[in-house]
C-alpha cells in the first residue's frame, strides 16, 4: 500500500498526517508513504483539483494506492477503520 501526502509546510493537519503515515509504515509492513512539499515542489491547489476531479480547498490532500482519500481527517478515520490505528 503506498500513500502519497500532498501538504504544505507549517500546516498543522499536514503534520499530523505525516505522523500518521510514519506510525503507520512503522506498525506495518505493507506501509510506505512520501510526503510532498507542494511550496518546495511549486505544486497548487489548482494543480491538485485536476488530478482529484473537484474543487481542492484545504490541504493535505492524501492518495492511497493513487485513490483519492481526502484531507487528514479523512486520512485518519481510514487509517483506523482498514490499517489497524490505535491512537
Amino acid at each position: 500500500m503506498f500513500t502519497v501526502i500532498f501538504g504544505r509546510p507549517g500546516c498543522p493537519y499536514c503534520v499530523r498526517a505525516k505522523q500518521i503515515a510514519e506510525k503507520l509504515t512503522a506498525d506495518r509492513d505493507d506501509f510506505e508513504f512520501r510526503y510532498i512539499d507542494m511550496l518546495e515542489e511549486g505544486i497548487t491547489k489548482a494543480d491538485l483539483e485536476k488530478t482529484v476531479g473537484a474543487p481542492v480547498h484545504t490541504v493535505p490532500q492524501i492518495f492511497i494506492d493513487e485513490r483519492h482519500v481526502g484531507g487528514c481527517t479523512e486520512f485518519e478515520a481510514y487509517a483506523r477503520a482498514n490499517l489497524g490505528l490505535y491512537a
